[in-house]
Order: structure tokens, then C-alpha cells, then sequence
């Protein structure tokens, strides 16, 4: 059955169908580009340094076409100071995929990514999609994350990993798209989501990179 969305206009209101509805959350520490990620894929631009910091919940929509299906994402994007974090936690449950980004010029920031993976295991759904994004690969001369580390410990937590630019544009879409044809295909096979999370197991497991794309570092 379709979910029908109302979507208001100025002096119009306009009937937008569509097939299926998902919850995307931005997890991940402030300043990694959670918001400049989010706009370049909703609006195609770029925001520049001088924009405000998310504080607690911001979110934007976009209707993507999945296999023909037409898939309306809403993207939820949130602070990462930790000020905000019980109010960020309080979003987990509903949320269908949770894009957990670090920055890759950021050392701390990809060091609390196991943080980050602790609370999406206390709040979120079990079967919640998780894709793991370094973003900020234009930077590529300040990396302080190797490839390899990032897809190391993706493969730890058996997660997908992706690396990201915002800036340039880079990946940006396959991230959030690959997101939603995964959630599109587990709706309509009526299988639960394999991206499942074991904190307790450290050991290093091969890595479910078959469907999705590993984003390499801008030459």
C-alpha cells in the first residue's frame, strides 16, 4: 500500500505519492560534515565554513526514484557535541538507517566512532542499516585515517564503510542511495536488515563489501 505524503507549497498545496518512507539519521562528532553532507545531497551545493553548527535535530526530505520505486528519505541530521546526546538518542528507535560519519583529517573523531556504535546499540532498532562514512577526502594531504583503518573497523562491527567528500561531491550520492535501495530491497523481500552490530566481538571478520562501494581517497 502507498504512504501518501502532503507536501505544501506557497499559495498551493500539492499530493506527492509515494512508495515507501525511510528514516535516515547523521551520527557522528561535530565538525565531520554531517550537515554539509546532507546538503550536498538534498541540494547539490556546498556549504562553505561559515555556516551554523546543528544544535540538537535538524532534518530535510528528498524522494529519490529506487528501481522505480519512489522512496521518500527523511534525513534526519544531528549534533555531535555531547551536550545534545540524550536528545540525539531519543531519535534512535525510529530511525531505518544511520549514516555514522568521521572525518578523516580527524583522528579523535574516527577513534569515537566505537562510542558512537555503544549507543547505537542501546538505542537503536536491531536491525537498523548502518553505513560507515570518512568524509572530507578533498583533504587528502591532512589525512590522519588511512583507508585501510576505516575499512579495518568496519569490518570489526561487520558494517559497510564509504569514504565521502562534500565539497566535491564525491560519493556523496551512492552513500545516501545505496542506503535507501538497501532499505527498498529488505521492504519488499520482507527480510530483516544483515547489518547488525556485535560490540562484544572484536575479532576481525571479512567484510560485506559485495553491494556496496568503498569510496577511495581523491587523487
Amino acid at each position: 500500500m502507498k504512504k501518501t505524503d502532503l507536501s505544501k507549497k506557497r499559495g498551493s498545496s500539492t499530493i506527492v505519492d509515494c512508495d515507501h518512507t525511510f528514516t535516515i539519521m547523521l551520527l557522528g562528532d561535530s565538525c565531520t560534515g554531517k550537515t554539509c553532507l546532507l546538503v550536498r545531497f538534498k541540494d547539490g551545493t556546498f556549504l562553505n565554513n561559515n555556516f551554523i553548527s546543528t544544535v540538537g535535530i535538524d532534518y530535510r526530505n528528498k524522494l529519490v526514484d529506487v528501481n522505480g520505486s519512489k522512496v521518500k528519505l527523511q534525513i534526519w541530521d544531528t549534533a555531535g557535541q555531547e551536550r545534545f546526546r540524550s536528545v540525539t538518542s531519543a531519535y534512535y528507535r525510529d530511525a531505518d538507517a544511520l549514516l555514522l560519519v568521521f572525518d578523516v583529517t580527524n583522528r579523535q573523531s574516527f577513534d569515537n566512532i566505537r562510542n558512537w556504535l555503544a549507543q547505537i546499540r542501546e538505542y537503536a532498532q536491531e536491525s537498523v542499516a548502518i553505513l560507515l562514512v570518512g568524509n572530507k577526502i578533498d583533504l587528502n594531504v591532512q589525512r590522519k585515517v588511512k583507508p585501510d583503518e576505516g575499512k579495518q573497523l568496519a569490518a570489526t562491527y561487520e558494517i559497510p564503510y564509504m569514504e565521502t567528500s562534500a565539497k566535491t561531491g564525491q560519493n556523496v550520492n551512492d552513500a545516501f542511495m545505496q542506503l535507501a535501495s538497501k532499505l527498498t530491497r529488505s521492504r519488499v523481500g520482507g527480510q530483516e536488515d544483515s547489518n547488525k552490530i556485535d560490540l562484544n566481538d572484536s575479532r576481525n571478520v571479512a567484510s560485506p563489501y559485495s553491494s556496496w562501494c568503498c569510496g577511495g581517497a581523491s587523487k
